[in-house]
């Protein structure tokens, strides 16, 4: 149970810290696919911090890692660099 409450507690948090203001090149965005279409992409967050393109390529892949292992997940996550496309 304590795992359902993290996981949207780590989104909205990631997501609070979004400032828009980095340059398309050292944004990342963290998406994953759905449990009935392997090929869908959902967002989740967009790593778009003043700090640079390590930074949110970290920060992504972090996230995408905790998403991962949280235990009964069947979903894939992933990160890729450049704004949110569909």
């Amino acid at each position: 149970m304590r795992s359902r409450i993290l996981i949207p507690a780590l989104v909205v948090a990631l997501s609070a810290c979004s400032g828009g203001s980095s340059s398309d090149s050292s944004i990342f965005v963290l998406y994953r696919n759905s449990v009935t279409d392997e090929n869908m992409r959902i967002h989740l967050a967009t790593f778009d911090a003043a700090d640079g393109e390590a930074y949110n390529r970290g920060n992504c892949d972090q996230a995408k890692e905790l998403f991962q292992r949280q235990p009964g997940v069947k979903t894939k996550f992933w990160c890729e660099k450049g704004r949110f496309r569909k």
